[in-house]
C-alpha cells in the first residue's frame, strides 16, 4: 500500500481519522477493510464516530472535513446540497468528493452543481468538489488532501515560530542598546539583569537594594542604573566610559 507525502515509513504529519458510523453502515465491508489498511499505512489512525461529516481529518494542528458521495444519485441532489450547505458553516476546512464512474453521471452532476446556486443557494467554489471515478480513488484523494492541509498548518507554525524569534532577537537587541548605554554597564550586567529583574521597565522600577540582591553587580553599578531611569541630568549628560 502506497503512502502519502513521498515517505515510505509513513506520513511525515500524522493525525487521526474519524468515520461517521452512519457512513460506515451503508457501505460494503470490503471498502471499509481497504480505508482502515490504506489509513494504517500511511500512520493515520480510525476511530468511528458519530460525526455530522462523514470523514473529519485531526491533522497536523488542524481538521478538515469530507462529504463522500460513494455513488452520484441526481434523484439525491437536494439532500446532498442542503447537507453541504449545513456543513460549510460548520467546519472552515470542507470538501465534497463525489464518485462519477459514467458520463452519465459527469453530465448530471454539471447540471445540478451549476442549478444549485439558484435551487439551494450554493456558493461558487465553497465547499471544493472532487470528482473520481472509483471508490478507492475517492479516498486516496481524501488522505492526500487532508495531508496537505495538514503540512500547510505545519509551515505555518513554522514560519510563525521563525517570525517569533527573529521578533525576541530584535527585542533583545534592543534591550542590550538601552542598558549598555549606561556608563560602566557591559553586555554580562545587562544579561544578568534581563535573567533577574526583568524587562527594560522592570528594571527602571526596580531599587538598589534588588537590583544588588538579585545580580552580581557592584553597588557602584546598581547607583548608576538607579539614577539613569530617575535623574534625567544623568541620563542626558555626555556618557564617559
Amino acid at each position: 500500500m502506497a503512502s502519502i507525502g513521498g515517505d515510505p515509513s509513513g506520513l511525515v504529519v500524522r493525525g487521526v481519522c474519524m468515520m461517521s458510523t452512519s457512513w460506515r453502515d451503508k457501505q460494503h465491508p470490503s471498502l471499509i477493510n481497504f480505508i482502515a489498511t490504506f489509513l494504517a499505512a500511511n500512520s493515520y489512525r480510525l476511530n468511528f464516530l458519530s460525526t455530522s461529516p462523514d470523514f473529519v481529518f485531526n491533522n497536523g494542528g488542524t481538521s478538515v472535513a469530507f462529504v463522500f458521495e460513494t455513488n452520484w444519485d441526481s434523484e439525491k441532489e437536494a439532500a446532498v446540497f442542503s447537507r453541504v450547505n449545513a456543513l460549510k458553516r460548520q467546519f472552515k476546512h470542507l470538501y465534497v468528493v463525489y464518485v462519477v464512474t459514467t458520463t452519465e453521471q459527469i453530465e448530471s452532476f454539471n447540471q445540478s452543481y451549476f442549478n444549485s446556486y439558484s435551487r439551494y443557494g450554493m456558493e461558487l467554489g465553497c465547499p471544493t468538489f472532487v470528482p473520481v471515478c472509483d471508490l478507492e480513488m475517492g479516498f486516496e484523494k481524501i488522505v492526500k488532501i487532508a495531508h496537505a492541509r495538514g503540512v500547510c498548518k505545519q509551515q505555518d507554525i513554522v514560519t510563525t515560530m521563525r517570525n517569533e524569534r527573529a521578533q525576541a532577537v530584535q527585542c533583545m537587541d534592543a534591550f542590550l542598546r538601552v542598558l549598555t548605554s549606561i556608563p560602566g554597564i557591559d553586555s554580562h550586567d545587562a544579561n544578568a539583569l534581563a535573567q533577574a529583574v526583568g524587562s527594560i521597565e522592570a528594571i527602571a522600577k526596580a531599587s538598589k537594594e534588588f537590583i544588588l540582591e538579585n545580580t552580581d553587580l557592584s553597588t557602584e553599578k546598581a547607583e548608576r542604573i538607579f539614577r539613569f531611569f530617575r535623574d534625567p541630568q544623568y541620563y542626558l549628560s555626555p556618557k564617559i566610559n
